[in-house]
């Protein structure tokens, strides 16, 4: 490839959807064709008011971030946009419509001069494969070389793996996606303890962007709280989650739900659930229902939590004050009830009857 058409290869990437979730892999395999990757800025105030304005109230807040992304990138003079379109992951697994349909969704209400670069996953269709699916995203660029392309995409695994292994070993996310990117990987010390162990339950791009959110982790950090998510568990361990709840999977994002919430309720460790989705999440209503009701027949405290544009920070950090402590003093509760009390043999005490005489003729009790 010549200089000339090297400095053509400009790729933007919208910080929203599955960018949390598969940023790593996109990282290691446009970076490996040669490209440069131009990333919209993180999530504002800006960000959500924009991309509302484009759909109607009623769409989903991860939608509405972003359509907010693709506009940043616009204004940033970027071309070729990358909008995947991810309809199933596996055999009869499927995205909601929203994420399905999310090329076509930009391509009428984004107006700009600018290029969607549309590739389809759809494993439930024959001859849809990973790898078709990557050529689809490189071939507008004129990237034909079917070898060059699966070892680029053997460079992304190879990123998104380190990744998941310092995910997995407890490193916060930031730190995680900050070492695999520059090609390291680096295993904390375990001994970061806390009295609260809490299972974080929802997809990546509702906790993992800091102005949805409004920064869960930084607030349960300060509580003195340990978190948990779908990133520290194994495909396997979701799956007997998702098991575990009696359930079978349909959707695609039911690992990060169902399976996630399913393997903490298991876990002794963890001291509560905290679920968090978006307004207007059709499947997310669906799961959460069932993960309520599981995590009361198993007595763990669960604390649901929906947010969209409107969400005030006052009161999202009030409920999760307040579920903390009750966390806090259930576990008091349960420690004291585990000390043991001293046993022994109680003795009355009757030396005094001894030393008493009979009352005299005057009926007065005397004293030797």
């Amino acid at each position: 490839m010549s200089a000339e058409n090297t400095q053509e290869l400009v790729i933007g990437i919208p910080r929203g959807m599955s960018f949390y979730n598969h940023y790593p892999f996109w990282y290691g395999f446009f970076s490996s064709l040669g490209f440069k990757i131009i990333l919209s800025d993180p999530t504002t105030k800006q960000t959500m008011s924009e991309g509302s304005a484009l759909v109607v109230t009623e769409t989903c807040l991860p939608i509405k971030i972003y359509l907010g992304h693709i506009l940043n990138l616009i204004k940033k003079g970027v071309k070729n946009i990358f909008v995947p379109s991810l309809q199933s992951v596996a055999p009869k697994i499927y995205n909601c419509s929203k994420i399905r349909g999310l090329p076509d969704l930009v391509r009428n209400v984004v107006k700009g001069d600018f290029r969607i670069i549309e590739a389809t996953l759809d494993k439930s269709a024959k001859n849809q494969g990973l790898y078709s699916f990557l050529q689809e995203a490189v071939r507008p660029f004129g990237i034909t070389d079917f070898e060059a392309i699966k070892k680029a995409s053997k460079q992304g695994w190879k990123v998104y793996n380190n990744f998941l292994v310092m995910m997995r070993a407890g490193m916060s996310y930031k730190k995680a996606i900050n070492y695999a990117l520059q090609g390291k990987v680096f295993i904390e010390s375990q001994s970061n303890t806390a009295p609260i162990n809490v299972a974080l339950v929802s997809h990546g791009y509702n906790i993992y962007d800091d102005r949805a959110c409004m920064k869960i982790f930084d607030k349960l950090e300060k509580m003195e709280v340990k978190v948990f998510t779908s990133l520290q568990l194994t495909d396997e361990q979701m799956e007997e989650g998702i098991a575990s709840l009696g359930q079978h999977r349909y959707w695609a994002n039911e690992y990060e739900m169902t399976g996630t919430a399913g393997h903490y309720l298991k876990d002794n460790k963890i001291d509560g659930i905290i679920t968090l989705n978006a307004f207007g999440c059709g499947p997310d209503s669906l799961m959460i229902e069932r993960i309520t009701r599981k995590a009361k027949e198993a007595g763990k405290p669960l604390l649901s939590l929906t947010i969209d544009e409107h969400t005030g920070e006052a009161g999202f950090v009030t409920r999760l004050e307040a579920f903390i402590d009750m966390l806090f003093r259930k576990k008091r509760s349960k420690i004291i009830n585990k000390i043991a009390m001293p046993e022994y043999d109680y003795v009355p005490q009757t030396n005094i009857c001894e030393n008493l005489l009979a009352a005299d003729d005057s009926g007065v009790n005397k004293v030797k």
